[in-house]
């Protein structure tokens, strides 16, 4: 009897976070380690399904950069990356595309549907326009080039919202089309908050590797469970954020500086780790605000 008196209060707690949530979009970024676990990736996509139940608008934009490599390797191609971007040629894109659109996308929608949750896959490429990502040299000052790596300029979200008003979680992959028509690899972490300002989110979710900004990278009660956008100049001088960090955190105020309420960055590897942050009085990761 103790367990179900539990359950109940667990519900219990849910429910004034069910009802400020209900009709509201999510869009939840997932991709890393986690890709390659097929129980990870089935918890995650569960949590999804359960956010979709209670009237939520859930959104993926997914990854797929390992099974990306295993391809490119298995075609005897060299992975290259640059300041955390893979290099992208012609060669690398057709594969980008093929892992993303026609194995990865297809996987979690049949993974979704089979939790009840009716999905349906979208080609990046379909809604997002992109302009070649470059950067340059901090020692040079030449310029870099990724080859086929865009930067997000501009979102339909017309297929997205039909979805959405059908009640149909759609699940996005991380590419885009340039001016010249050709196909785009994009930053996932990118695409996602490009998706949410588009959308004008209610929240955007990174599901990371790390349990959220550590103050101290190896030690996981340094957490920071909550960081305003105030602080987080201050952050990146001192080298708090950095690497992958940096990314999600440049997204995430990009974000909410256009208008969603906040995001949030949580372990994807904890077991119900996205309904213990959007459903629960302490949550589990970093919450950024404004």
């Amino acid at each position: 009897m103790q367990q179900v008196i539990e359950k109940a209060a667990v519900l219990i707690e849910a429910l004034p976070y069910i009802q400020r949530f209900r009709g509201e979009t999510v869009v939840v970024k997932f991709g890393g380690s986690i890709m390659e676990d097929e129980d990870g990736v089935a918890c995650i996509l569960r949590d999804v399904a359960f956010m979709a139940c209670v009237g939520m608008h859930p959104i993926i934009v997914h990854g797929g950069g390992k099974a990306i490599s295993r391809s490119m390797k298995e075609s005897g191609l060299p992975t290259r990356f640059v300041n955390g971007l893979r290099v992208t040629d012609d060669a690398t894109v057709r594969i980008v595309e093929h892992v993303l659109n026609h194995e990865v996308n297809p996987n979690l929608v049949n993974t979704l549907e089979s939790f009840a949750c009716k999905a349906r896959g979208i080609h990046g490429d379909d809604i997002m326009a992109v302009v070649p990502h470059t950067e340059k040299d901090p020692k040079t000052g030449a310029a870099l080039n990724w080859g086929y790596v865009g930067n997000v300029t501009e979102v339909d979200t017309a297929p997205i919202e039909a979805y959405m008003h059908a009640s149909i979680t759609p699940v996005i992959t991380p590419l885009g089309r340039g001016a010249d028509k050709h196909v785009y690899n994009v930053n996932a972490d990118e695409a996602a908050g490009a998706v949410a300002r588009a959308l004008k989110a209610r929240k955007l979710v990174f599901l990371s590797d790390v349990p959220g900004l550590l103050e101290h990278e190896d030690d996981p009660s340094s957490l920071f469970s909550s960081v305003r956008v105030s602080e987080v100049d201050g952050l990146i001088k001192r080298g708090v954020i950095s690497g992958g960090m940096l990314p999600k955190i440049k997204g995430a105020v990009e974000t909410l500086r256009a208008g969603v309420q906040k995001t949030h960055i949580i372990d994807s590897s904890m077991p119900h780790s996205l309904l213990l942050e959007l459903f629960t009085d302490r949550g589990v990761g970093t919450e950024i605000i404004a």
